[in-house]
Parts: structure tokens; sequence; C-alpha cells
């Protein structure tokens, strides 16, 4: 098999360890495009200030500077049992697929730690994002931290990020995102035991918070269909997911109010696109936002903070017409169907899952996990829902509980 070593010595490394030369190599599944290593702490004990914090979360307000606080103190409680500080980021390529299924080729990042033996390989499904340089290989991303604790991590950046940018996301799309991650964590296991860092068990671990939250469920469903052997599941852990589009697009137009206004031009736009269904952004979006969401959503320039502020509003009237919030109305109908068939709550879970939600979170309402325990009543699903605060501060609970567990 051709092996090509693609960087030198002279690539910049964060962090003082040398690259292993292996982990260089080209391989017919993954692709490296970029390898450097990078560590959790700094020398000065600090958080490393590249890590991509829950930045679509901020808009929250005053609860900004908690979960951030909240997020360093969690790491720095996490250190005593870390693996390795060290982390190894390898950004690369893989065939994937289309939204219609045809061949495409994606990009993601795996993480590694530099030290210590693999437990399992941690499939990712990150949260949303607005601007390119969030995505998973133009950054650190904020579960690759798991890798610390003997794991290794991959990330998917999604059709639209990464190497695809110029696409339309399909946001909310969840068969089609679901196909991005589970054609990464097909490519990166034979990687894996190419470079000699085969994990020592061949179970994956599911996670995912809000987005991905919901894209975790669809990529077990996903899994247990096609490839229940290539990638058995060990547990899934779900995070603060719109698991139930029809219910979360029901309350935000009965209280007139969406606590992250850019998802509603990402969800039309999104499922739209990824159901082909050319539906008319005239007829969904109020002028201004009709004359900027392009530039605001595709461009990939702005984070979901920023694009939430140059919306300028957080009540559905002024985002959307009425005819947009009007079910019974031809467009909307074909929209409502199409949410409905990207809802990710129509299966029977294998194997053991988590599902964690606060109460008190205004950005992806409770109901999609009230709507989530409905429907998996007879399945082996633990529910943790408490009053954690705004869906910012709970993504930090989570991601302990995950921690403390791994």
């Amino acid at each position: 098999m051709k092996r090509i070593v693609l960087f030198s010595l002279l690539l910049v490394c964060i962090g003082a360890c040398r690259k292993p030369e292996v982990e260089f190599v080209d391989f017919d599944s993954f692709h490296p495009i970029s390898v450097k290593s990078a560590d959790v702490f700094m020398e000065s004990g600090a958080l490393n200030p590249e890590i991509r914090l829950l930045g679509p979360l901020d808009e929250e307000g005053p609860e900004t500077k908690t979960a951030t606080t909240s997020l360093v103190s969690t790491v720095k409680d996490l250190l005593g049992s870390l693996q390795s500080n060290t982390l190894i980021h390898i950004s690369g390529t893989y065939q994937g697929h289309d939204i219609d299924g045809t061949p495409l080729v994606q990009s993601g990042k795996l993480l590694v730690p530099r030290d210590g033996k693999i437990k399992n390989l941690i499939i990712v499904s990150h949260f949303t994002i607005g601007a390119n340089f969030e995505c998973p290989t133009e950054s650190f991303p904020l579960e690759g931290i798991m890798a610390s604790k003997g794991y290794e991590v991959a990330v998917a950046d999604y059709i639209g990020f990464g190497i695809t940018k110029d696409r339309i996301h399909p946001y909310m799309h969840t068969r089609s995102t679901a196909r991005s991650v589970v054609d990464m964590a097909l490519a990166v296991k034979p990687y894996l035991e190419h470079i000699g860092r085969k994990p020592e068990s061949e179970e994956v671990i599911l996670l995912g918070y809000s987005q991905g939250g919901s894209t975790t469920m669809a990529v077990m469903n996903m899994i247990q269909r096609e490839f229940p052997e290539e990638l058995p599941i060990k547990k899934v852990y779900a995070g603060g997911g719109p698991y139930d589009l029809n219910a979360t697009f029901d309350i935000s137009m009965e209280e007139d109010v969406t606590g992250i206004p850019c998802a509603i031009p990402m969800i039309v736009q999104g499922v739209s696109e990824g159901e082909r269904l050319n539906l008319d952004m005239a007829d969904f979006f109020q002028p201004d936002l009709l004359a900027n969401y392009d530039e605001w959503i595709n461009s990939k320039k702005y984070t979901v903070k920023e694009i939430n502020t140059m919306i300028g509003a957080s009540s559905l009237h002024e985002i959307m017409t009425d005819e947009g919030r009007d079910k019974t109305s031809a467009q909307t109908a074909l929209l409502y169907k199409a949410m409905m068939n990207n809802s990710v709550l129509n299966f029977f879970p294998h194997s053991p899952v988590f599902i964690f939600h606060s109460r008190q979170d205004r950005t992806v309402p409770f109901v999609n996990s009230q709507m989530a325990e409905m429907h998996l009543k007879r399945s082996n699903v633990s529910y943790d829902f408490g009053d954690y605060g705004s869906h910012g501060t709970a993504a930090i609970h989570f991601l302990l509980k995950v921690a403390k567990e791994l």
C-alpha cells in the first residue's frame, strides 16, 4: 500500500512534543492534511486558549462568564485523571456521501493522546457553529479534551464546513449529517490500526450536545441498521438535543420566541436543502433577514452569537412571515412534514443511552427530552433532567458527567 510522507518536522507544533512521523502517513481511508500537537493545559496551568469554548451558546448573557469559569474548573478537576495532557491533532479528509448519496470528499479531525494505550474511539457529533473557523479541522474542539483520558476522538466537520465550506450546511437534516459522522468513523478505524494506535476495545462511544445530541441519536440509529459489526456501540451520551423538530417548532410558535434566532433560517434552509424541497425563503423570512441571510449564514464568516446579534430579534413574528408561521400554508406544511422526517426518536436503541437536559433550557426547549422519554420508554435509556441553568451552563454539567463516567 502506497505511503506518502505529507509533512516535515518543520511544521509548527503547539506544545513541546515531537510529532510521530507515522501519523503523517497517507492512507486509503483517511488522508491527513495537517498534524500537530497541543496541550490541554499550558505550562502556566491555564487552559489552552485555542480550545473552542461553547461560543454558540454565548448569547445567554450574564451566564457566559459563569459557564466559562465552570468549564475551566471542570477541566482542571479532571486533570488528576488525565492520561495525557498532550494531544495529537490529525486533520484529514475521507470519502463520504453527499446529501443524495453520491460520493463526496469531506473533512474532520482525530484527536489522539500522545501517551498511553487507547481505550475506545469516541465518535463526536459537534454542536451548532456558524463560522468555518469554528469547525473541528480549524479549531481545538472542546469535546476533544476527552482524548486526554485515554480515548481517541473523531469529529467530522459536516457538509458545509471544512473542505466543503462553500456548500450550504444542511442544518438539522439529520440523515446526511449522521452519514458524514458515520463515514468518518468508518474511515478512521483502519487508519488508527495502520499507524499503530488501534484502541484496545472495538466498541465505540457516541457523544454529542445540542445539534450534536440530535445527530448522535441519528448516528446510533444508522450504525445499528447498517454497521453493527463494524462499529459496535458501547454507550451513547446525548445532551440538550432538538430530537423532535416539530415539537420545537410548535412550542416556539406558541410562545412566539426562540432562544437561538439564527436557528430559524438555518433550519428552514438546511432542511429544504437536505430534502430538496426548493422552498422559497421569501415565504418564511421577514424582509431584513431575507435580504441578508445568505451573507449572514452561508458566508461562514460569523459565529452564532454574531448572527443572532445581526438578526436582532428573538420573537418569531419579527423573524418569520405570517405564512412561514402557519402550518396550514403550502410551503410551511412541506417544511413541517420534512422536519418530522428528520426527528430522531423513531427507533429502538440497542445499546445503553444517557440523555441529559436542563429543565430551564430556552435554546433547545426541554420538551425535546420529554418527547424522547415518551418514545423510548422500553429502551435501555437513563435520564438526567435537572435544574442545570441555561443551555450553555447545562452543557458544562453534561460534559462533567460524561467525563467522570469515562
